[in-house]
């Protein structure tokens, strides 16, 4: 049985945040849909991400570890360096005596591949190329409208469907995410080892960048790069490009650290975006719709906790609506719960972007410690009934 009275729910967006949300709300007793713009699963050029602590600890609740533990490698301490190669600090990261729930790396595709695989073999229908083009928001019910003309009905509607999210544009027309002050590069490169050791990520405080590598046990090193100044011209939020790795050379060599000579090892293209993030206070449910993961929080990649809050939103938003008896009080809930977390984060994250804020010695951006976050554990409890106060 099922708080809300509702058995149908549309998510719209089979990334991290949709298809997590699937998993979570399947498991809270709700017959779910997942609908997909792409035809297929996520492609990257050298995109990584980092699982938190927490993204992992939400992924227990949602019976995904092994899922996700499957693919990339964990990562157990943060190395920090500065623009001469000169350790400033090596600490231990997140909740390394729990093998569970340590800090993990791995490639952006992999991580959506592998919980779309979750999805279905759990029996949930994920439809891919499905494009929304509107939402019809009833007394009755929601209906989603689709670019080949299909129609979708459910009881609630998700819109778990990321920066550009047709939902929030049904939902709020004139909230669109801004640029955060950066772009930011990825890469991997092969055959790269002596750059840390395995289990390590370092952060490395450049002259003109920050920038970020971990080796995998296979020797190769995943990389990202964030530089300041105008965002890429004629790209809107998200936009990904592939460019020469010589692009970024210049400013990484000014400094004595790894980083050049990674980029330099990369082979081909690198990818590069604009760093972006939701303002502050925007809505994020009216009616039956609710928006999730960056469609209703995305921040600034600075401190990395992307991938993991969107875990975290999928588990307190199963619990709300397994919990509380009507979809308002539901949805009012998740937002009391969820709110103050993701807007600090935006608000950190895009501060260190812009070069206005600077976290504490040693947690530099990307990879904060999340030991004794206490109130965000008992939210995340999956046998733990979630409070209607914030």
């Amino acid at each position: 049985m099922t708080g809300t009275a509702a058995t149908r729910v549309l998510v719209i967006g089979g990334g991290i945040a949709g298809s997590a949300a699937a998993l979570g709300l399947r498991r809270a007793g709700f017959d779910v849909r997942v609908y997909e713009a792409h035809s297929g699963a996520d492609q990257d050029i050298g995109a990584f991400l980092t699982l938190a602590s927490t993204g992992m600890r939400a992924l227990a609740h949602l019976d995904a570890t092994r899922a996700v533990t499957a693919i990339g490698f964990p990562l157990t301490s943060l190395r920090l360096l500065d623009a001469e190669g000169a350790e400033l600090a090596h600490v231990p990261l997140g909740e390394v005596t729990e093998p569970d729930l340590r800090y993990r790396c791995l490639r952006r595709g992999e991580l959506n591949s592998a919980l779309q695989q979750e999805v279905s073999a759990r029996g949930i229908r994920l439809t891919h190329g499905a494009r929304l083009t509107s939402v019809t928001d009833g007394p009755y019910g929601v209906t989603a409208r689709f670019a080949d003309g299909t129609t979708a009905a459910g009881d609630l509607l998700i819109g778990a469907d990321g920066l550009n999210s047709a939902v929030r544009r049904a939902l709020s027309p004139g909230v669109r995410p801004g640029y955060a002050g950066q772009r930011v590069f990825y890469g991997r490169t092969p055959g790269a080892p002596g750059t840390g050791g395995s289990g390590v990520i370092t952060m490395v405080r450049g002259s003109q960048s920050a920038f970020g590598y971990a080796e995998a046990p296979t020797g190769e090193t995943y990389w990202f790069a964030r530089v300041g100044g105008d965002p890429l011209p004629g790209r809107g939020p998200g936009a990904r490009s592939a460019v020469p790795r010589e692009e970024l050379l210049p400013l990484l060599r000014a400094d004595t650290t790894p980083a050049a000579a990674l980029v330099a090892g990369c082979p081909g293209p690198v990818m590069v975006t604009n760093a972006t993030e939701m303002p502050l206070g925007a809505r994020w449910h009216t009616g039956r719709v609710l928006l999730i993961g960056d469609a209703a929080h995305a921040a600034s990649p600075a401190t990395g906790q992307g991938a993991s809050t969107a875990l975290e939103d999928a588990v307190v938003l199963a619990k709300a609506l397994r919990d509380l008896p009507d979809a308002a009080r539901a949805f009012g809930a998740y937002e009391r719960h969820r709110r103050p977390r993701v807007e600090h984060n935006i608000t950190v994250s895009g501060g260190i972007s812009r070069g206005t804020h600077a976290p504490a010695r040693p947690a530099e951006p990307n990879h904060r410690p999340d030991h004794g976050d206490e109130e965000l554990i008992r939210q995340l409890a999956w046998d733990t009934p979630l409070s209607e106060e914030g």
